[in-house]
């Protein structure tokens, strides 16, 4: 059975910072005029308002609700918000900084997002990632036997949100391309299994599967790398992450993500239909060497 006592969280979080600085502003109060009201260090507002706290802490946030005049309405949705944000993720996991696999929010907002846009020109997106394609994966990287297998945990736990029953899965739109599945790692069953997992993901009715083929050419999405994470909520901004071999970026500049979307949609427009790609699929899960 899937855990979903976190679901949530991080969008909870992200809004209460949005939030507080809108009431801020509605008060006509300055970072610096609002921190000196309370007796604060100048600077841990505006880490408040940027997002930059692990977990808020309840107090801090009825100090701001005082001096901002929140009504007992707002106060009462304030603390809801509080509650949630600080609901314990198992991404945040283990205690030691250097041992985490996720150094952002990244699984946090694939956890708590309704769409999920992803498109990657050379490797599977990780949602759909089998076992042994995510081992021949991290075995190529710099990093030391623990870490690879707790990133392989914490991989197939990202999995879970496509299992969920609760109606809070995520509809998932993925872009792969047929360079995706022609290297040669692992044994041919292992590739084989691969393909087959992909087909029948592809039939699942949250799932959107579209595949770029070598024969169809040059396609809008040749060096792109693309996360994208929308939510339930139509006021919550979508978040955009860009992926390489070292680090991932994260992209919330409206004008940023718009972009990032169009490219996306260009990049969907290109490939095949799903009904095509399963098609496809199924002949390569008893023809890919």
């Amino acid at each position: 059975m899937v855990d979903d006592s976190g679901y949530g969280a991080t969008v909870a979080k992200r809004r209460l910072s949005r939030r507080l600085a809108a009431m801020r502003l509605r008060a006509g109060l300055g970072l610096n005029e609002a921190s000196d009201k309370l007796g604060w260090s100048r600077g841990r507002l505006n880490r408040f308002e940027a997002n930059q706290w692990r977990l808020p802490d309840a107090s801090h946030v009825r100090d701001l609700a005082r001096i901002y005049g929140a009504n007992e309405t707002e106060r009462g949705e304030l603390e809801e918000l509080v509650s949630r944000a600080r609901a314990r993720m198992w991404w945040h996991e283990p205690e030691k900084e250097r041992e985490r696999v996720f150094a952002n929010e990244f699984a946090g907002f694939e956890n708590d997002a309704a769409r999920i846009s992803v498109y990657m020109p050379l490797v599977l997106p990780g949602l759909l990632q089998t076992p042994a394609y995510a081992r021949a994966l991290l075995a190529v990287g710099p990093w030391d036997e623990g870490w690879r297998e707790r990133a392989l945990a914490a991989r197939l736990r990202r999995q879970q949100v496509l299992e969920r029953t609760d109606g809070t899965t995520p509809r998932l739109v993925a872009v792969v391309t047929e360079a995706a599945l022609a290297y040669h790692w692992g044994s041919r069953a292992d590739r084989r299994a691969q393909v087959a997992h992909l087909a029948a993901m592809s039939r699942r009715p949250s799932v959107e599967l579209r595949m770029l083929r070598f024969a169809d050419g040059p396609h809008p999405g040749m060096s792109s790398l693309i996360d994208i994470f929308d939510f339930p909520d139509d006021d919550e901004p979508s978040v955009v992450y860009i992926e390489n071999d070292t680090a991932i970026q994260e992209v919330t500049k409206p004008e940023e993500v718009d972009a990032y979307k169009r490219t996306f949609a260009r990049i969907r427009d290109a490939a095949l239909a799903p009904a095509a790609t399963r098609a496809h699929l199924d002949q390569l899960t008893h023809t890919l060497e």
